[in-house]
């Protein structure tokens, strides 16, 4: 397919293109010509119809218009209750991109506001919501994007020149396979690696923290070519599924990688906290700030829905997964319809106070590689109601009885789900007032929470963008991030207290428990998956006799503190969310694959599966490969 050709060759008057450049899939016209610039939606429209891709014009950067009146012209067009905070200026590519606090108060007149932009500047437009906790690492980021912006355009164009100049027959040699990297009857360090003819796709690249022998997918395997992988594609901001990420351009990956955007915003984060505890423990990190840089530099954004091009004969879609904030489920068009496959990463079959729950309905679906992380027998979590009623009491009593309550949780997700019921608590009196400490790098992901609220719930953003209501602001919540501000929380009343991490294996949570674990009026909330030798999975097993890294060096304590387990917030499906997914999953898939879950698990599902919808279930090991089609 030559596009460039048929673009030109449509058009007929070529004085109208300066140029024509790809930004991955998608295909950009350049112009000098400002009146079709400004008016060509019915040449472009039939275009698009033609050539089924989106295909957009913008002015020649020649011809923008200074950056310093450009802004004052922007600020003069847009309503100032909009509240306009930043404005990002890529020149390579023609754009701007204004950060408000306020986005929806131009939906009206959204099309008005961005046509007098354009009028007036030449410049084309995008709209991001800005930060309301102020957020370092989302500025530290949208600047780096555009610091790059003729490193971008260039890899943006080559990745669309090899998507459109490579050709490729579907025909008897064809083939597409899976190989398992990592999280294959276990969980930790998830990776897949998806092959065909002439492609290369890494869904997921995690570590796994809990197992310092094997913490990094098998990337020694044999099918395994990094100087050949073409894209990687990551589900969602949890270091089991991103956390080896910046250390592939450690060893010489020079590729893209897609995500959403708060998985990116997230991730980005939870690799410089990496970076920072290594730094802190004198530990070797396996990379550095310099590769966390170099993936900014690739990232590439996508928002739910939208089909991408990511190799010639490959292309992903990416489907609300439900997990957290910006977690996809990725849909994989092989070979033109030669087979389709779904990666669900983590999710959740189940609405929550943040998330909706997952999508089950697809154009076309062969195979699923599905997680099991509660995919036991037993695995039925209790109804959330209850769940919460639970938490309610323990809180509460612990409360009343002058105690600190202490919740481990996972930074991203579940921090913020727990956050959201404590403030609708106290908003409606069920709980006293009580306050809500919220730890170091929770209260970062928050204000990158703060950032994305088309990602939420229906429910939660209409309270935040129709009703301008943003529950992360309450007053209630109280953050701190020195160990003297800590001090000074553990010396004063009852409080609840959500520290990292969720099981007890590392940061701020541990310090909390030390203080708190030998002390009968407190309690201990365990409402994360707690993983095998952790400290969390010891408590839940009934251990009361722990030893513990505290203050430099190994102590013993006694654990008189209540330990609560509750199931019912985990982001994961338990095993009759499972079931319902698979039931209502369209097309019904030829084949399930199960991941991401501990081996007794992922067995008892796989019998179950293969008995219940009758279909070709899979459960393979670590390094493992299977060919799909």
């Amino acid at each position: 397919m030559d596009i460039k050709k048929d673009i030109v060759e449509f058009i007929k008057d070529k004085s109208l293109i300066e140029e024509i450049n790809f930004e991955v899939s998608n295909v950009i016209v350049y112009t000098k010509n400002r009146n079709f610039f400004l008016d060509n939606s019915e040449i472009i429209k039939a275009l698009v119809s033609k050539e089924k891709k989106r295909i957009e014009v913008r002015l020649d950067p020649s011809l923008l218009m200074d950056e310093k009146e450009a802004e004052k012209e922007i600020k003069s067009v847009t309503p100032a209750e909009a509240d306009i905070k930043e404005m990002w200026f890529d020149k390579e590519r023609s754009l701007v991109s204004i950060e408000l606090v306020r986005p929806e108060l131009l939906l009206a007149n959204k099309k008005e506001v961005i046509s007098l932009i354009k009028e007036k500047t030449g410049w084309s437009v995008i709209m991001s919501r800005a930060p309301l906790i102020k957020s370092d690492i989302v500025r530290a980021i949208r600047e780096m994007l555009y610091a790059n912006s003729k490193f971008r355009r260039k890899m943006l164009n080559e990745i669309g020149e090899k998507i459109y100049n490579s050709k490729f027959s579907v025909d008897d040699k064809y083939w597409t396979r899976i190989s398992a990297l990592g999280a294959f009857r276990h969980v930790g360090r998830s990776a897949v690696l998806v092959q065909t003819p002439i492609s290369s796709v890494l869904l997921d690249v995690g570590i796994d923290v809990s197992n310092p022998r094997e913490p990094v997918p098998r990337i020694d395997a044999p099918e395994f070519d990094i100087s050949k992988l073409d894209a990687v594609v990551i589900t969602h901001s949890h270091l089991d599924h991103c956390g080896f990420l910046p250390a592939l351009y450690k060893y010489g990956y020079k590729g893209p990688v897609y995500s959403t955007a708060p998985t990116r915003d997230v991730m980005t984060l939870l690799h410089l906290d990496y970076i920072s505890l290594a730094n802190k423990t004198n530990t070797k990190a396996m990379f550095g700030l310099d590769e966390v840089k170099e993936m900014l530099k690739r990232s590439i954004a996508l928002p739910f829905h939208e089909v991408t091009d990511i190799t010639p004969d490959i292309r992903i879609t990416m489907h609300n997964a439900g997990h957290i904030l910006g977690s996809s489920m990725i849909h994989l068009n092989i070979g033109n319809g030669f087979h389709n496959v779904v990666y669900t990463g983590d999710f959740k079959y189940a609405n929550s106070k943040t998330l909706n729950k997952t999508e089950t309905q697809f154009d076309r679906l062969e195979t699923i590689i599905m997680e099991s992380t509660y995919g036991g027998d037993n695995d039925q979590q209790p109804k959330k109601e209850e769940a919460e009623e639970f938490f309610l009491d323990i809180i509460k009593k612990t409360v009343s009885e002058g105690g600190k309550v202490l919740v481990p949780v996972l930074g991203v997700g579940r921090a913020q789900e727990i956050m959201l019921m404590i403030e609708e608590w106290q908003r409606y009196g069920i709980l006293p007032e009580v306050p809500v400490v919220v730890d170091g790098m929770l209260w970062d992901v928050t204000a990158i929470y703060t950032v994305y609220p088309e990602f939420m719930n229906t429910q939660t953003k209409n309270r935040i963008v129709g009703y301008n209501n943003n529950p992360f602001l309450s007053p209630v919540f109280r953050h701190t991030v020195s160990e003297e501000e800590r001090q000074q929380v553990l010396s004063e009343g009852p409080a609840i207290i959500l520290a990292t991490s969720g099981m007890l294996n590392g940061g701020p949570s541990v310090s909390y428990f030390a203080n708190l674990c030998e002390d009968k009026h407190n309690s201990i909330v365990l409402v994360s998956y707690q993983g095998v030798g952790t400290l969390g999975r010891t408590l839940q097993n009934g251990g009361r006799d722990v030893e513990i890294e505290f203050a430099g060096k190994t102590r013993h304590f006694t654990v008189n503190a209540l330990i609560y387990s509750i199931e019912g917030f985990s982001g994961h499906s338990d095993r009759i969310e499972l079931e319902r997914f698979v039931n209502d999953l369209r097309p019904r898939p030829r084949r399930i694959v199960l991941n991401h879950g501990e081996e007794s698990k992922i067995l008892e599902l796989s019998r179950f599966m293969r008995k219940r919808f009758k279909v070709d279930t899979q459960a393979p090991h670590v390094l493992d490969a299977l060919r799909l089609k």
